[in-house]
């Protein structure tokens, strides 16, 4: 754990700076940033750079009377999975209704109220706002020129990553760059936001380490965010740029497959020799927001985990939609990212037995998705689970790993006509994954879109890869009509358009 506490003694020194200009871009809080006293030296600089790392764990937020959450792994990654077609959160008798946000969102039958949506615009502008609050510091420093431009690389393909996820999710939002600017930000089109993306990436990667820096914005990262940009711009832009993403895939080098395909996901995983770019997370160190095995696990399973039942609370609620487990062929070791079947009490050595009298037996079938038993859904089971973890899991969260680089080069060639090269890459993750390797004739869109759910189910890329494959708008489990090509991106929330007059509603809302 020595690297990871290396990287969080930078990443967590300093508390993100809370600024409200998500929802208010226009308010000036020059006075809540230590602008005269720190923040002119290297060292100091980097300490403060820290916080802008530290803005991808999300933050805590008071909203609709109460207290609510947006870490990454909850609303935000919420959000994308069950508008999916991966994963749902049903309705267990008064468990997990929440004034119906999560079937509406199953149903993408959502309106621009859904706190879910709010919770995502608000998670990535105040990544943004952190940013620019840096960047400004940096301005103000006593470094030199040259030396604040290496700083700002860094922080320009952070706020680059925030903007990928708002031109996926929203399209058409303000580029908001400088700190406490004057007058309230209007839409840009979404075309204009993913040419902000792109060039914001390319002017950064020559300042960016060249070398693999475990946690920090490299040029393999934005490389790769290059090519995931590229991979969807038919869809964000129309106009196909297959090319660009094979161009930009080949730059990054220095990774590997892991050998196990769970290695990425282990508590220890910073070792990982697949991952490109993760959130750092370490109880120890403080930081707050990683907890999704807590809201998958049934109450009960904290006996299947630890002898004595220590386990931390579970609040049985996300789990994957009815067909996803059958999905996988016999022998895919990935199948394991599901848990399913008997639970068994570590101390008894029998089977769970839940509070009704039931045992605890995991279905793949959700009967009722509006009132469904207590054990049905299968259980989202990727990370490392370790007897002694806390509620703040120590597991770093994956954003980008080697294996997304493979697939994307695999899904490039075959969309420009050279189905061997594709092929060869979807079989090194099949090997991978303990399958035998297609066959020529066995590979067609339908097969790209098998592999990319079941390489990377469960870490927030299927909703993205079901609107470029078009599932998203075909009916499916609990989702009984065609979803309106329009709804391939959210409504701006509502309660951000009564704060900004200047911005639009996206087209059909």
């Amino acid at each position: 754990m020595k690297m990871k506490n290396k990287i969080l003694s930078i990443l967590v020194l300093s508390a993100l700076v809370a600024m409200s200009s998500c929802t208010d871009l226009d308010e000036k809080l020059y006075d809540k940033v230590p602008m005269d006293d720190y923040g002119k030296t290297d060292s100091e600089i980097q300490t403060i750079v820290g916080s802008a790392y530290a803005s991808l764990r999300g933050f805590s937020d008071s909203d609709q009377g109460g207290t609510n959450c947006y870490p990454t792994c909850e609303y935000v990654f919420f959000l994308d999975e069950c508008a999916s077609d991966e994963a749902c959160i049903p309705t267990r008798g008064t468990d997990w209704y929440d004034s119906g946000r999560y079937q509406e969102i199953q149903r993408h039958s959502w309106s621009a109220g859904n706190i879910m949506i709010l919770s995502s615009w608000k998670y990535c502008f105040q990544g943004i706002a952190s940013v620019n609050t840096v960047i400004y510091q940096v301005d103000k420093s006593e470094l030199t020129e040259d030396a604040k431009a290496v700083v700002k690389a860094e922080l320009r393909g952070i706020r680059a990553y925030y903007y990928l996820l708002l031109v996926d999710q929203f399209g058409n939002v303000p580029i908001v760059t400088d700190f406490g600017g004057e007058g309230l930000p209007a839409n840009s089109s979404r075309a204009d936001v993913f040419k902000f993306i792109e060039t914001e990436l390319t002017e950064a990667l020559p300042l960016l380490p060249a070398t693999k820096t475990y946690g920090r914005f490299t040029q393999a990262v934005a490389n790769s965010l290059l090519a995931r940009l590229y991979l969807n711009a038919e869809v964000w832009t129309g106009t196909a740029r297959w090319q660009d993403c094979l161009d930009a895939c080949d730059k990054v080098t220095g990774y590997t497959l892991e050998g196990n395909y769970f290695n990425s996901f282990k508590t220890a995983n910073e070792t990982s020799g697949e991952i490109i770019f993760s959130i750092p997370y370490d109880h120890k160190a403080g930081t707050v927001g990683n907890y999704l095995a807590s809201m998958t696990y049934h109450y009960n399973q904290k006996f299947a985990f630890s002898p004595n039942g220590t386990y931390p609370w579970c609040g049985n609620g996300i789990s994957a939609q009815p067909g996803l487990y059958s999905s996988f062929e016999e022998g895919d070791i990935r199948r394991g990212s599901l848990l399913i079947g008997e639970q068994i009490n570590m101390s008894t050595g029998s089977v769970i037995m839940m509070d009704n009298g039931n045992p605890l037996i995991y279905t793949e079938e959700i009967t009722n998705y509006e009132n469904a038993l207590q054990n049905e859904g299968a259980r989202l089971h990727k990370y490392e689970v370790q007897a002694e973890d806390q509620w703040e899991r120590d597991n770093d969260w994956v954003l980008i790993r080697y294996a997304e680089i493979i697939m994307m080069k695999a899904e490039a060639n075959y969309r420009l006509g050279f189905t061997a090269n594709a092929l060869s890459f979807v079989n090194e993750l099949r090997t991978r994954a303990g399958l035998s390797e297609l066959k020529p004739e066995a590979l067609d869109l339908q097969a790209l879109d098998n592999e990319w759910k079941h390489e990377f189910v469960f870490e927030g890329l299927r909703r993205t890869t079901n609107i470029r494959f078009g599932t998203f708008f075909e009916k499916w489990w609990e989702k009984p009509t065609d979803t309106p090509k329009t709804r391939g991106i959210y409504p701006i929330p509502a309660s951000i358009l009564e704060l900004n007059s200047k911005l639009s509603q996206n087209p059909g809302y």
